[in-house]
């Protein structure tokens, strides 16, 4: 059985007095396994944002479902909505979104924080993450204190201390220099060569080039999807570059 499970996703928004619908999701359907990387592409408009708030349950379909490990999240009560998201989904965003008012260590412990876990079992968990990770010598330090790459390897680090089933990753490069987003995607590659499984939203080709897997997003549907197989981050980035060609100009046809 997959791990996630989307199946015929449909969103439609409606206007304000109802004038004027926007179907945002059309039929989107796709399955990631426990393990998997995959990176979802497409123009701006084309809803993968949406669907990405779809998978996180910050938002629920018009119809259709999504299943995780099993269990359809978008039937989850209001009320228990918050604890299932803290427990089984870890978040990467691309402004970080840390507490300047916390230490990078307590915004780490945040979501635990949340959970009522013990400080010991806390600790315990931060030192491999951080030695991994490389930010043991900032967690005692403020976000504003620190560089852009660090303060998302902080937010890695945030999204991995729950072991949650699957990482949502929207756009972890954008805000990063080409430096910083090299080094956060070789990190994001060895955390997923360990088991964790990755869905990553991105703009970026050479973001997208890091994974296992590319969904194409078009029109509210999958438009197309490539398997790296035995290709290399250079050759994939090409045959994403390709298929964005032919997605933008309007072409059907994608070997």
């Amino acid at each position: 059985m997959p791990l996630l499970e989307v199946r015929n996703l449909k969103k439609v928004y409606t206007t304000r007095f109802g004038a004027n619908q926007v179907q945002a999701l059309s039929d989107v359907s796709f399955s990631v396994e426990e393990g998997e990387y995959v990176a979802i592409m497409g123009e701006s408009g084309s809803g993968k944002t949406t669907l990405l708030n779809i998978l996180a349950s910050l938002d629920k379909p018009t119809s259709g479902d999504v299943l995780l490990n099993g269990r359809n999240i978008t039937a989850i009560k209001d009320g228990e909505i918050c604890a299932f998201r803290r427990e089984h989904l870890g978040f990467v965003f691309q402004d970080f979104n840390l507490l300047d008012t916390f230490s990078i260590e307590d915004n780490i412990f945040l979501p635990l924080v949340l959970s009522r876990q013990p400080h010991k079992a806390m600790q315990q968990r931060l030192g491999p993450i951080a030695q991994k990770l490389g930010i043991g010598e900032i967690l005692q330090k403020y976000p504003y204190e620190v560089s852009g790459g660090q303060k998302q390897r902080a937010a890695v680090a945030r999204a991995l201390i729950t072991n949650p089933q699957i990482i949502l990753a929207d756009e972890p490069t954008g805000a990063l220099d080409s430096k910083a987003a090299t080094k956060l995607l070789r990190m994001l590659h060895d955390i997923n060569a360990d088991g964790q499984t990755i869905l990553m939203v991105t703009h970026s080709i050479r973001a997208a080039s890091h994974a296992g897997r590319v969904l194409f997003i078009k029109d509210g549907e999958v438009f197309h999807q490539i398997y790296r197989g035995q290709m290399t981050n250079d050759e994939l980035y090409q045959k994403i570059s390709d298929t964005l060609t032919v997605l933008t100009t309007g072409g059907k046809d994608v070997e």
